[in-house]
């Protein structure tokens, strides 16, 4: 029973590696830098215009994700992921027929309204009913996926803008949702483990799983320190990435080498991930992730005197590293600190918190560009913004000792 459990357990995690590659969190996210320049040649928007659909998609990420996770909560993540992945392919499939902003703005708003439906916020939630033991190394072999996309997705998003047009370009990528993301899930993605206790014997009693429930949580001072952390981690890493492509484009590096530093990331993501998996199956959370958003942080201030190739791989590496711990310690953190009894509307709260400052990245990135026609003051600011961040979460307590009663005791 034990080793099917672990088959079956792994088969999910690989399910959830190929839906999780062409996720929002993967797809919206990578590729939005590499369609900036043609869609300003295309239709004449600047920067700022172009950005601020990030910022819309990132504001209803914010405003549906605590729904999102209350409802993964209560009927299941199958339930909420098929639908979300079915609406978020046809939306990005759509945005090849755009032909106004307006338009352009409506696509990314529905899709931040399902986004994290696609997300490790359904698949997390059931790998950690898989794993205990190994929930951190599971935990970072499912968000490899975000790796695995970041590796491929822009250099293959730039070929396909210069092969067929960024039109054909957004098809094609879409169609890759349904093909990765709907179809492996629909096979193979199933909640329960064979040996789950849903019940206890004696009692004959459904036993929730040990943990605190979501207005609990919010009360709690180690919520708020987990917000303020990843709110700074991410408004720096989001803006980073966002104009990575334009950044360094701006600069003299060649549109297929800006797409490779990009893929650069992506790799050094997906080690981050499983390195970070690793580590927090040894040591704590906090102290993990504190050292890789430091090292991020490193990559940010390098990424403001980006002008040679050799530094922009540097930065976009230590940045990478930063975004593989950021994916792993979030779902992670939430389960050790909070339990599984209300794990994805805790962590949607969270989420919502990341959203925003993701919002806000972007937009500050583009206002230092059509405002000072540079990025590096917004960078010299984001940097220092992810060190704080960084400190904040290394100086979490330790994990508390949960029960199906709501009860939290420390170590």
């Amino acid at each position: 029973m034990f080793a099917d459990r672990v088959t079956r357990g792994w088969v999910i995690v690989m399910t959830a590696v190929m839906g999780i590659a062409v996720s929002f969190g993967s797809l919206v996210i990578f590729a939005f830098g590499v369609f900036v320049k043609p869609l300003s040649e295309q239709f004449g928007w600047n920067r700022t215009a172009i950005s601020t659909a990030f910022t819309l998609t990132a504001l209803m990420v914010a405003v549906f994700s605590p729904f999102i996770g209350r409802l993964v909560d209560r009927v299941g993540a199958r339930r909420v992921l098929l639908p979300c992945v079915a609406v978020y392919g046809a939306a990005f499939c759509s945005l090849a027929l755009i032909k106004t902003l307006p338009e352009f703005y409506a696509i990314y708003v529905l899709l931040g309204v399902v986004g994290n439906g696609t997300t490790q916020l359904c698949y997390g939630r059931v790998i950690a009913a898989w794993f205990d033991r190994r929930r951190g190394l599971a935990l970072a072999t499912m968000m490899a996926g975000v790796g695995a996309g970041a590796i491929g997705i822009p250099p293959l998003a730039t070929w396909l803008i210069g092969a067929y047009g960024w039109r054909a370009a957004y098809l094609i990528l879409g169609s890759a949702i349904f093909v990765l993301g709907m179809i492996p899930a629909g096979l193979w993605l199933r909640e329960t483990p064979p040996d789950a206790g849903g019940k206890n014997r004696a009692t004959a009693k459904v036993v929730p799983p040990p943990g605190i429930g979501g207005s609990q949580a919010l009360r709690t001072p180690v919520f708020w320190l987990l917000l303020t952390g990843f709110f700074l981690f991410s408004v720096s890493v989001n803006g980073s990435v966002a104009h990575l492509v334009p950044l360094l484009t701006d600069r003299g590096i060649g549109n297929q080498t800006a797409a490779l530093a990009v893929s650069m990331m992506g790799v050094l993501t997906l080690a981050g991930r499983l390195l970070t998996g690793v580590l927090l199956d040894r040591y704590s959370g906090s102290r993990v992730s504190g050292v890789f958003f430091a090292v991020a942080a490193v990559g940010v201030a390098m990424l403001s005197q980006a002008h040679t190739v050799t530094v922009a791989f540097t930065a976009a590496a230590l940045i990478g590293l930063g975004m593989g711990a950021e994916a792993d310690v979030m779902p992670f953190l939430v389960s050790r600190y909070f339990g599984l009894r209300s794990f994805s509307e805790i962590y949607g709260y969270t989420f919502t918190g990341y959203a925003l400052a993701g919002a806000l990245g972007p937009l500050l990135m583009a206002w230092s560009y059509d405002r000072l026609h540079s990025y590096t003051l917004a960078l010299v600011g984001l940097a220092m913004a992810m060190f704080v961040g960084a400190a904040v979460l290394a100086s979490l307590p330790a994990y508390p000792v949960l029960t199906a009663h709501g009860d939290a005791k420390r170590h």
